[in-house]
């Protein structure tokens, strides 16, 4: 395997908010030169083997994915999980754990949404979601672009279901060393995702790479969908010095609502050491 190579390791399908099937998936990843593909659904992993299967009917290397949300410093930080044991117990509990609660979380948002005159909202939202238990801020956006409140889902989130605008409500997502544990336990290896995304102080930055990898966590994505070229480079560094590998993921969810499809970012920077080195044993080939 090479540092070059088109690997795309952070995507969603219908079985958490994203809007194509993991079959769709496979399909569109082959077609755009994805060489070694994973499936990263939130906190769920019961689209693994028809992302395996998929990916196998179109020749295409395959690693098991999930993206867990995890409560670190009063912040929603997510860590995805690559090479596991799509059918180890353990995991699948602690998923199941971390996603109890969002309907009550649901309702509330949308009372929330009635207050301020916006009504139907669960139920609009349910009408967006494969997976009921998965029910979140992204089918209520689609929700509210397609009821012509906003034009699109980043005017949603600047209006509503963020940190003190309608809709927002906090939830008390798994434990960062318990996602680490589950991840690894299964074989895995556990990724901070889109670390530029937290907007943590230089202090809580460090704190987190320092926890998760005294955790076992053993990588960081570089290169994904929501970084700029800059970040890139600022995560090439901390990834460096952390001796954390590299991943690379578009966090593809949608064909119209997605800014990097599929298999469209660029190559990790040098002198890296890329995930799929690490995993080679646990990727998933067509003989």
């Amino acid at each position: 395997m090479s540092i070059l190579l088109n690997a795309d390791l952070h995507c969603h399908s219908v079985v958490s908010d994203g809007t194509l099937t993991p079959e769709e998936l496979a399909a569109r990843a082959h077609a755009n030169g994805v060489q070694l593909w994973a499936l990263t659904d939130h906190d769920e992993i019961g689209g693994q083997h028809r992302a395996i299967a998929a990916a196998a009917s179109h020749g295409l290397p395959y690693l098991t994915g999930v993206e867990i949300s995890v409560t670190f410093a009063d912040t929603t930080v997510h860590i995805v999980g690559l090479g596991f044991d799509p059918d180890d117990r353990q995991l699948s509990q602690g998923l199941a754990a971390t996603r109890g609660g969002r309907g009550e979380r649901a309702m509330e948002m949308s009372r929330q949404l009635a207050q301020v005159g916006i009504r139907g909202a669960y139920e609009g939202a349910l009408r967006y979601v494969g997976n009921p238990e998965l029910i979140s801020r992204t089918h209520f956006a689609r929700f509210l672009v397609e009821t012509g409140v906003c034009r699109d889902t980043s005017e949603v989130f600047r209006k509503y279901l963020t940190e003190g605008k309608p809709g927002y409500v906090p939830h008390h997502w798994a434990a960062l060393g318990d996602a680490v544990r589950w991840i690894s336990e299964a074989g895995g290896m556990a990724v901070i995702a889109h670390p530029a995304r937290y907007k943590f102080s230089a202090n809580a930055e460090y704190a987190l790479f320092t926890e998760f990898i005294q955790h076992g966590g053993r990588g960081v994505e570089v290169v994904t969908g929501s970084h700029s070229v800059a970040e890139y480079g600022v995560y090439a560094g901390m990834a460096t010095e952390f001796k954390l590998a590299a991943s690379r993921g578009s966090d593809f969810h949608s064909p119209d609502e997605s800014h990097t499809d599929l298999g469209a970012l660029p190559s990790l920077p040098g002198a890296l050491t890329p995930v799929w080195d690490l995993l080679a044993d646990r990727i998933h080939t067509v003989a």
